[in-house]
């Protein structure tokens, strides 16, 4: 039998699929990309996940390799203040020492008691520039208005001639350390005098 001769019904079988075949067939690749999309969402959210988690962590690390350089930075700088809050009892004692020696006969000594105040003298200065060296230094509080940050008032004197809260007397210096208060001052203050005067006006033109 000839192709020409077949039955239009085998005919029918040997074409292409229907278009309810066609549309299941190119359903069928999206069908299969919907997992994969899915998965890469799942991916995509993991990674910004560990990406926070290792932003949260680097800054957690910055902070404490700032928190340590500071930590040792303080110890470098107020490690010894204990220490030199025991040193300055030393050079309250060469102060007393040289005060307890008027002017009169400091610049009349001679021989072997001019070596001694000499030596009194250069053990005290160098005491106090190694102080310095090491960051202690001593606060000028005499005639400074009273600080009760750096001054600690031991008395009140009656003096009219100078502002009420002003430093008149030092009975102990006190020192600093890095900035920070190794040991106030302690001070006598004055009262009953006059309160600051104000700011003076400019002149008016004649």
């Amino acid at each position: 039998m000839s192709d020409n001769s077949r039955n239009p019904a085998d005919q029918t079988d040997a074409t292409p699929g229907t278009p309810d075949e066609e549309i299941g067939a190119a359903a069928a690749p999206a069908d299969d990309a919907a997992p994969w999309a899915a998965e890469k969402e799942r991916l995509e959210a993991e990674v910004a996940s560990l990406k926070d988690k290792f932003l949260r962590a680097f800054a957690e690390a910055d902070n404490v390799r700032r928190r340590a350089e500071r930590e040792v930075a303080d110890a470098k700088v107020y490690g010894i203040t204990s220490f030199a809050r025991d040193v300055l009892t030393v050079a309250d004692d060469f102060e007393r020492a040289m005060g307890a020696i008027d002017a009169e006969a400091r610049a009349a000594a001679e021989g072997t008691l001019k070596t001694l105040i000499d030596g009194i003298e250069l053990t005290s200065r160098a005491l106090n520039q190694t102080l310095t060296k090491h960051g202690v230094a001593r606060i000028e509080a005499e005639g400074s208005k009273f600080d009760p940050n750096l001054h600690q008032a031991m008395f009140e004197v009656p003096n009219e001639d100078v502002p009420s809260g002003t430093v008149v007397q030092v009975i102990q210096p006190g020192y600093t350390i890095g900035g920070r208060v190794l040991r106030p001052a302690l001070v006598g203050v004055s009262k009953g005098g006059p309160k600051a005067a104000p700011a003076e006006a400019p002149a008016a033109e004649s």
